[in-house]
């Protein structure tokens, strides 16, 4: 079968390909990427994709998504798999909404109740107007937040 994108590494790319292998050299996701282009390369030893996903325990499906980020976007953001620009789903409150959520939370509870529970919570910030409609999932994710 005819592969739609071919791997061809110029000879600092092979170069620097096989130091990350040989030093082990970044994450163990970085040497295995390293070892896949090494062994796809059209130059060296143009191994299938069947063989290749074999011999490092992969589906062949990763390789030819492999293969197509390089030809795509670069060498560098194959090998060193850049972050994405923005996450897979927006942020639902500001800093300022989620700071006003916590400073809501560490006041005292309404009258009758002992502590804040989440739905308790979701619907005061609601009846203050600090957001339009908000669930107590996203309270909780908020008030969970450790980094």
């Amino acid at each position: 079968m005819q592969k739609r994108y071919v791997v061809r590494l110029t000879d600092q790319e092979r170069d620097e390909l096989r130091n990350v292998v040989k030093k082990l050299k970044g994450t163990g996701q970085k040497v295995r990427r390293a070892q896949i282009l090494l062994k796809a390369d059209t130059e060296g030893p143009n191994w299938s994709d069947e063989r290749i996903a074999e011999a490092f325990t992969c589906q062949t499906r990763t390789i030819e998504r492999l293969r197509q980020r390089l030809v795509e976007r670069g060498f560098e953001e194959t090998l060193h798999r850049v972050e994405r620009a923005r996450p897979p789903v927006e942020k639902l409150l500001t800093g300022e909404q989620e700071a006003r959520i916590i400073a809501t939370r560490l006041g005292a509870p309404p009258k009758g109740y002992a502590n804040w529970s989440l739905r308790l919570l979701a619907r005061k910030v609601v009846e203050l107007k600090i957001v339009d409609a908000v669930s107590y999932e996203t309270v909780r994710r908020t008030l969970k937040k450790t980094a």
